[in-house]
């Protein structure tokens, strides 16, 4: 299993979800894209809640903790889809991208760019917040109309069964749910505890 971990925005917890998969899943982890807190990388995250998980390099690290296409500027590089390759592995592995799916790496280039060009399926984090079923639906469309598979729903969270219910509704069937319960301070207990939680269910 190869898998790029996008969300419906920033700080939704697509970290903390692929750090709950990565151990529930027993794979590898990549971040394509650091921006900025390059003391303590979500790389590092991975590696410190999880049990001995390969991380591989960033094929980008910058140092602005911005949108990329604004942190690359700032140090006179422009991002290249073709700087990025799939790191060779025969192991499961979870691909996490920066913010959500048009998060712009330079004026022209996107997030969902590179899922499509490393040919990836998608596993996408909803948050519950007022506004997030516009944002999952919005989300869903743009990966259908790049012919994306959403291979997993993530939802973060507890939910209104209401917002929960609308959701579901405009997912496909071929798309598996998976809901990670409320972490409210990730470390490697709460991590290993939520694995032991996580549902994987089919509509």
């Amino acid at each position: 299993m190869k898998l790029f971990i996008t969300g419906i925005g920033t700080e939704i917890g697509k970290t903390v979800c692929s750090a709950v998969l990565v151990q529930y899943f027993k794979t590898e982890y990549w971040k394509p894209v650091q921006s900025g807190d390059l003391h303590y990388t979500d790389s590092h995250k991975i590696a410190a809640w999880t049990d001995g998980t390969i991380c591989h390099p960033e094929t980008y690290r910058l140092r602005l903790a911005a949108s990329p296409h604004q942190s690359a500027r700032e140090e006179n590089k422009k991002i290249n889809l073709n700087d990025f390759h799939l790191p060779e592995t025969e192991n499961s592995m979870i691909v996490e991208g920066a913010g959500g799916l048009m998060v712009p790496m330079s004026d022209d280039v996107f997030m969902i760019d590179l899922i499509q060009r490393l040919n990836l399926p998608a596993g996408l984090v909803v948050r519950n917040y007022l506004g997030c079923i516009n944002h999952t639906l919005l989300s869903v469309m743009a990966l259908q109309q790049r012919e994306i598979k959403l291979e997993y729903l993530i939802l973060n969270g507890e939910f209104p069964a209401d917002t929960e219910r609308v959701i579901l509704n405009f997912i496909g069937k071929e798309t598996k749910i998976i809901k990670i319960p409320e972490i409210a301070s990730p470390d490697k207990e709460h991590i290993k505890a939520a694995t032991k939680q996580v549902t994987i269910t089919k509509l």
